[in-house]
């Protein structure tokens, strides 16, 4: 099974988001597996409420959440850790410096993984043809997914630079609901392109 990451602080708005929306954008039978955490969570079972309601209205499915915080085990069985900001990245490399090269934010790793689909090429990634992946350390993906990671990866540092804030998507913890809900949809865009990059390789 192939685990897809995704940190913020508290597990409670944006990375629950991104689990779920992405869980409802993947098709039927995907044996990719959305999962989340938070860099201060504390375990709790169920979905903060203004959450649970905007998921919903979005179409994805509240049921059966469980937070919990962020840990080295979580970072090193999963295939690829999306960030809801740069400081959930670094956390997630600090916990597994191993892990740094399947570690982005979730924007950057869409942004990156676009730009740079037509350098997929097959089903095995550059880093396993390598050797650079030891096996049993990371899941084996599906669907020629572990290229597109490679490939993503690969482009990091090698095209311009764009602000630090534009790769981040802002904590909308004690805002206004129409705060969270646009984060929401904010998150919404990027997975449903992340549903496209998991589901078809580098098709998007």
């Amino acid at each position: 099974m192939t685990r897809v990451l995704f940190v913020c602080t508290g597990n409670v708005h944006r990375s629950v988001l991104a689990e779920r929306l992405l869980a409802a954008r993947l098709p039927p039978g995907s044996a990719l597996r959305p999962q989340s955490a938070g860099t201060q969570a504390r375990p709790w079972s169920g979905m903060e409420a203004s959450t649970r309601a905007v998921l919903e209205e979005l179409g994805g499915d509240g049921s059966g959440f469980i937070a919990r915080p962020l840990t080295a085990r979580l970072v090193a069985g999963a295939t690829l850790v999306l960030g809801l900001a740069r400081e959930h990245r670094e956390a997630a490399v600090r916990l597994a410096p191993s892990a740094m090269r399947r570690c982005f934010t979730l924007k950057e790793f869409v942004r990156l993984a676009v730009g740079g689909a037509d350098e997929v090429r097959g089903g095995e990634s550059a880093a396993t043809a390598q050797g650079g992946v030891p096996d049993g350390e990371v899941p084996r993906v599906v669907d020629g997914f572990d290229a597109v990671v490679a490939a993503t990866a690969g482009r990091r540092g090698a095209t311009a630079p764009v602000p630090p804030a534009e790769d981040d998507i802002s904590d909308p913890w004690g805002r206004p609901h129409a705060v969270l809900y646009g984060c929401a949809r904010e998150i919404d865009g990027a997975v449903s392109t992340l549903a496209r990059l998991l589901a078809g390789g580098a098709s998007v």
